[in-house]
């Protein structure tokens, strides 16, 4: 599950990442509700943890201008506020639920969990020739037979499945793949090409170096 965590009290906001991470999240935080936006363009994410009294855009106007865009992505507002117009405020504007700071761990965790089953996709399967991947298991197969694939290689493999015959960069790759805020070298993308591409060998698929301009997912021609 990937939390976007916005709050601007560093210490708050490295402590409750923790404890989310330590349930098997990944966490991005952003301090400022004017990231927020950027951040939903780069990654996946399944629930936005908003604080209300944030500097510059404040969290109620993070829901207004997303809820007005068309995103409904959950929203849990976690805030010190506890009088009961501002939460009756936040929920109208279209937040999912409401906790006031401080909160227990559990119930935190729990309402996320909640938040994420109610608008859970239903599963997706990506398939070109013998090669599959089932994204809502993280399962990826060649034919009937399970490839075993490290957390960086689905994720490498799962972007050149959806973008099937297109060139793409390697800092496109590391753009659509990288939680917000951590990096990756070019070599390190070359790296899990190499070890996706000896594990999709008996595949009807192959991964193509484009020199110059990156890497091209397509399945193999036979000729007649």
């Amino acid at each position: 599950m990937h939390i976007l965590l916005v709050e601007d009290d560093a210490v708050l906001a490295d402590g409750i990442s923790r404890i989310l991470q330590a349930h098997g999240m990944v966490v991005d935080v952003v301090n400022n509700g004017n990231d927020v936006e950027a951040v939903l363009r780069r990654a996946e994410i399944a629930v936005v943890v908003l604080d209300i009294g944030l500097p510059g855009m404040d969290g109620f106007e993070v829901v207004r201008r997303l809820r007005a865009k068309g995103n409904y992505l959950p929203i849990l507002l976690l805030t010190a506020r506890d009088a009961i117009q501002d939460r009756v405020h936040g929920l109208e504007l279209g937040a999912d639920d409401y906790l006031v700071k401080p909160c227990a761990t559990q119930e935190l965790v729990a309402r996320l969990k909640a938040l994420v089953r109610r608008g859970a996709p239903k599963p997706v399967k990506l398939q070109i020739g013998e090669l599959s991947l089932d994204t809502f298991s993280k399962r990826a197969y060649i034919g009937e037979h399970s490839i075993e694939l490290s957390v960086r290689e689905w994720a490498v493999l799962e972007y050149l499945m959806q973008q099937v015959s297109r060139v793409v960069s390697k800092q496109q790759i590391i753009d659509a793949i990288l939680p917000w805020g951590e990096e990756l070298t070019l070599n390190a993308v070359e790296v899990y090409v190499s070890r996706i591409r000896l594990k999709i060998a008996a595949a009807d698929i192959v991964i193509r170096t484009i020199r110059g301009f990156g890497y091209m997912l397509e399945k193999v021609k036979v000729e007649a």
